[in-house]
């Protein structure tokens, strides 16, 4: 049986989980949600880079990604972010959908799954 590594486990969720080969995210946040939407993606993106890093894997191994964004009509901002981080020909499949974010100031909300 495989063992299920937690990182940072709290009362409610942890900040990531690795099982058999599998790193999963929870929804990411920027933690300056003073920034527009292209800042909160990319200081998001950056967690995300991290946690991988912490997992012992990367980007390139992005498996799903499920996005989140507060009005639909910054998609196209939040894409010039993302487009240019993902590795050539490495894009994983997506969903990107409006959502009521968890505070007003939130404009983004990524989760992935990547595999080692």
């Amino acid at each position: 049986m495989s063992k299920i590594i937690r990182t940072e486990p709290g009362a409610i969720l942890s900040k990531a989980v690795e099982y058999h080969g599998f790193v999963y995210l929870p929804g990411i946040t920027a933690k300056d949600t003073s920034k527009d939407i292209k800042g909160q993606t990319a200081e998001v993106l950056a967690q995300i880079d991290a946690m991988l890093e912490h997992h012992g894997t990367d980007k390139t191994r992005l498996l799903q990604a499920v996005i989140w964004v507060k009005n639909i009509k910054d998609r196209g901002a939040m894409n010039e972010v993302w487009t240019p981080w993902l590795p050539k020909d490495g894009a994983p499949v997506r969903a990107c959908v409006q959502a009521e974010m968890a505070a007003p100031d939130i404009l983004v909300e990524i989760m992935v799954t990547a595999c080692k």
